[in-house]
């Protein structure tokens, strides 16, 4: 347990990356680790090739007492109705409560393959509905009808209720004008893939709303010890960059166009920011290299631009946790002095 200024998720292993054997096991590792970390969550990502989420959530329940799993709804994949009422049920049977990531969108193949074309910003206009029904259905025991662009209900009412106490927390991106629009709609936390810290903008005072990041992080003693690591880790391939790049023209998130063009100004540049696993399709985030004390000033910079929420990688161990845990502690104390 630690004291971070930061509510702070973890990321689930995925499915793909594990042995079938070992994945339940895995999954109830990663999520223990992170709980005894005083961790509010853990992420469980979802795609066309992953196994279904809300499962994975299931096993998360069964194999902690505190921790909040951080489901991703994919409004495609099952109607409002449905995702509710799994909310509802895993609150019935377990008395925990899920929160929810909402997307708007995914890879564009991912899309296709289930006969979706929507354009980017109109996906967020169906997960702003989307989410709206689930509020409703989720925070009020009154019928709900609902006639918009995308859903229309009539009379809809969930049973079994979810207890107030149980209400979940929304989460959704915020890299794009639309994402941001949509956060604020809702009354979502908005995440970044954010920019490094020195560029990072600043939230703005008055906003109502909360705002989070999501980076990875190896932080150790001295600088050589963490760069070894994460070169160790994330190696460079001529494989994964090759598929990286065929990631790329298959997505149209705003965070990916962000992410490349600042890629190509910081070529050859050694930065406590890294984009080496990104670029060589290990991960989904960038990544905070360094000694204890250079990533610590990186995530104080966050805090003090009034990101709250951090949405950390999949821990490659428990000793990984206890490394991140130094960081941490010690950006909460440089940002509150």
């Amino acid at each position: 347990m630690f004291e971070s200024k930061f509510d702070v998720y973890s990321t689930t292993p995925q499915s793909k990356d594990i042995p079938r054997g070992a994945y339940l096991s895995r999954v109830a590792e990663v999520a223990q680790w992170s709980e005894e970390f005083g961790y509010s969550g853990i992420l469980v990502y979802t795609d066309n090739g992953l196994v279904d989420p809300w499962l994975v959530a299931q096993r998360i329940l069964e194999t902690t007492s505190t921790i909040c799993p951080l489901v991703a709804v994919q409004p495609i994949y099952m109607h409002p109705y449905t995702a509710a009422k799994m909310v509802a049920t895993l609150g019935y049977l377990h008395s925990r409560r899920v929160c929810l990531n909402m997307l708007a969108g995914g890879f564009k193949t991912d899309l296709a393959a289930l006969g979706d074309e929507t354009p980017h910003d109109d996906r967020y206009v169906r997960t702003v509905e989307y989410t709206q029904i689930l509020q409703h259905l989720l925070g009020s025991s009154d019928p709900l009808t609902f006639a918009g662009k995308y859903y229309s209900v009539s009379n809809l009412r969930l049973t079994p209720p979810l207890p107030d106490d149980l209400f979940p927390g929304l989460l959704i991106s915020g890299s794009s004008p639309a994402g941001m629009a949509a956060a604020r709609e809702l009354g979502c936390t908005a995440i970044r893939y954010p920019q490094p810290p020195e560029e990072v903008e600043r939230v703005p005072a008055d906003d109502e709303i909360g705002h989070g990041v999501r980076v990875g992080i190896i932080a150790r003693t001295n600088e050589e010890e963490a760069w070894r690591v994460a070169h160790e880790r994330f190696p460079e391939t001529r494989r994964g960059q090759l598929k990286q790049q065929l990631a790329m023209k298959v997505s149209d998130s705003a965070w990916h166009k962000q992410i490349s063009e600042l890629d190509q100004a910081q070529k050859n540049e050694r930065s406590t920011y890294w984009l080496g696993p990104f670029n060589n399709y290990q991960t989904f985030c960038p990544y905070l290299v360094g000694s204890y004390e250079r990533v610590s000033e990186m995530l104080s910079l966050y805090l003090r631009m009034g990101y709250r929420t951090l949405i950390l990688d999949i821990p490659a161990s428990h000793e990984e946790l206890e490394h991140t845990r130094i960081a941490l502690e010690a950006a909460s104390e440089t940002a509150g002095s």
